[in-house]
């Protein structure tokens, strides 16, 4: 089974609010086997633009990604970061073909 992805590009508004939804969002990361693989450390845009923060996060599969998106927890989420922030989310299936030689 392939593992399931977040890709996320967030700007905040409001830092003290945006740690509110942070909060609730774990619950739900955490009750789907989410875990981070890159959240808000230091990036360099090489090509096209970005925003404030840019996440990745790693979940066992790619129906547990879609399932968390999806769930009562992390919608309720939302609604505490719509207001204070503006966020690209991409969920992605995980690859196991062929690599560069």
């Amino acid at each position: 089974m392939l593992k399931g992805y977040w890709m996320l590009r967030v700007d905040v508004a409001d830092q003290e609010r945006f740690k509110v939804y942070s909060a609730a969002a774990a619950i739900a990361l955490k009750k789907y086997g989410g875990r981070f693989l890159a959240r808000a450390g230091r990036t360099e845009v090489v090509e096209g633009t970005t925003r404030m923060r840019n996440v990745v996060i790693e979940f066992p599969s790619y129906q547990a990604a879609l399932d968390c998106w999806n769930s009562p927890e992390y919608q309720e989420a939302i609604r505490i970061r719509q207001p204070v922030s503006t966020m690209d989310i991409v969920v992605v299936e995980g690859y196991d073909g062929q690599q560069p030689a």
